[in-house]
């Protein structure tokens, strides 16, 4: 048959696009990547109710994996997402797993030296949407300086940005840093969350221009 005259193309195979339509599988999902890493180390997790493999929450996953999670850190909305916008979250203790959960949204936006005593690795595990006014990227700001200061790992378990094929707004001015505009990035600034974190590394935007360890 005339390929040209049937009005059908014979085209190669292009590797570039098969790539691109396999599935993306989020970071938590990806347990033989970060559970090696993880084996007799004491665990901290930044979550809320996004962190899921599945529909199994990360913690109670790691949990039934025998990861040895000791805290959780919760940002805004809380750690389970009961929490409404902008409304103070206070410690607690989780429910279901048991765990401590040390507040990030309230009166202390920055994980303290002793929240993080014994602590090896921070696994960070947010959905992000990639806008500057979202606060779980100034609290991965926070989580990376506290653990730059104090010598830890952090593994941040990454997730499609649904707004990353988008790069636009104004750029934030000097002297307009907020917990809702710590950096100078536009509105839509198109990374995903562990993208981000490699630019706050890059850009030395951490206390003193430290730099975190980051998987």
């Amino acid at each position: 048959t005339n390929a040209c005259a049937s009005g059908i193309l014979d085209l190669p195979d292009d590797p570039e696009t098969e790539r691109r339509n396999e599935e993306i599988l989020p970071g938590a999902y990806q347990t033989e990547e970060y559970l090696p890493l993880l084996e007799k180390k004491r665990v901290a997790v930044i979550g809320n109710q996004t962190s899921l493999i599945d529909n199994t929450h990360l913690v109670d996953s790691l949990l039934n994996r025998s990861v040895n999670v000791v805290k959780v850190f919760s940002p805004e909305h809380g750690f389970r997402g009961e929490g409404d916008a902008g409304a103070k979250i206070n410690n607690e203790v989780d429910k279901k797993s048991g765990l401590p959960v040390v507040s990030l949204y309230g009166d202390n936006k920055k994980p303290k030296s002793k929240d993080l005593d014994s602590i090896d690795y921070l696994l960070f595990d947010l959905q992000d949407v990639g806008t500057r006014f979202y606060t779980y990227i100034s609290t991965l700001h926070y989580v990376m300086e506290a653990a730059a200061e104090k010598g830890i790992k952090v593994i941040i378990l990454d997730r499609p940005n649904p707004n990353g094929h988008i790069i636009d707004g104004p750029v934030r001015k000097p002297g307009f840093e907020s917990f809702i505009g710590m950096h100078p990035v536009p509105v839509l600034h198109g990374m995903t969350i562990g993208e981000y974190g490699q630019m706050i590394n890059g850009e030395k935007w951490l206390n003193n221009g430290i730099v975190c360890d980051l998987t």
